[in-house]
């Protein structure tokens, strides 16, 4: 596959969604969490429970950005000996049964640097990840991961916040594609949910700048919550939910149905969220 094909998936996408008048769900899920087999199960029937975009966490021992429910993720996938190989192995068995659904990878950047970042691009290229989005490196550094990824065809998704100003936006903008990823609030995933208007406000003033798709992410627990956000972002992404429903289950194949049935919910309410 081409490089021009990597990075058509998530451009086609988006159209699509466009074209159906609808924001995008973008599930968030641990590679690896709580253990390959059942993390490899959970990724494979995401695209049928309606995640559109699917975020694969690349675990690592100290997710700064990230609430409990994924620190803890994390931990629990490193227990079960996840690691870089493991988590672009999940990558090509997804690309097995499904050549659609765009793959970001997201984490941080120590785990790509000590793996070798040419080597991690080549494999993430081949075995089929869209994007990436790596919270610890600002666009200051874009010479280290972000150009490098985009000339073998992988998207850098950069987050914006509430505090990125109008002096800054256009830093963060530069060299982003694929789409924006807009965290709705401060502090760390899974915080409490943002007003909606509040947010509406502040994705139009980015919207001004940009024709790149804008989804938004952090606090959005609920369908109801992702639907009103679903009723003027590009995409909604939830992801501490998701990890919660494997923390809570009872046995690692309960947490797989858990997470896929509060995809379902969400997808319906992502979809019927502008009828």
């Amino acid at each position: 596959m081409t490089a021009n094909n990597i990075a058509s998936r998530m451009e086609r996408r988006f159209a699509a969604l466009k074209q159906e008048n609808r924001a995008a769900l973008v599930t968030f899920v641990t590679g690896g969490d709580p253990d390959y087999d059942n993390s490899l199960k959970t990724l494979l029937g995401l695209p049928g429970a309606g995640a559109d975009i699917i975020e694969l966490g690349m675990p690592f021992t100290d997710p700064m950005a990230d609430g409990a429910a994924i620190q803890l993720g994390s931990q629990r996938a490193l227990a079960g000996g996840q690691n870089m190989v493991k988590t672009l192995q999940m990558v090509r068995e997804l690309r097995k049964q499904d050549q659609d659904t765009p793959v970001v990878l997201m984490g941080y950047y120590n785990p790509v640097y000590r793996y070798g970042v040419e080597k991690f691009l080549q494999e993430a290229a081949e075995a089929g990840v869209d994007g990436l989005i790596v919270v610890d490196l600002p666009p200051e550094h874009d010479d280290e991961l972000c150009i490098p990824a985009r000339e073998v065809g992988i998207h850098f998704i950069r987050l914006a916040t509430p505090t990125t100003d109008a002096k800054r936006l256009p830093g963060v903008l530069n060299n982003t594609s694929g789409f924006l990823y807009y965290v709705s609030s401060t502090g760390v995933t899974g915080a409490a949910a943002p007003t909606p208007e509040k947010v509406q406000k502040e994705v139009e003033a980015i919207k001004a700048h940009t024709e790149i798709p804008v989804a938004v992410g952090f606090g959005i627990r609920t369908p109801e919550q992702a639907a009103r956000i679903a009723g003027f972002a590009d995409g909604v992404v939830v992801g501490s939910a998701l990890v919660d429903c494997i923390a809570q289950a009872e046995t690692p194949e309960a947490g797989t149905q858990a997470v896929l049935a509060l995809t379902r919910e969400l997808s319906t309410a992502v979809r019927t969220a502008r009828q």
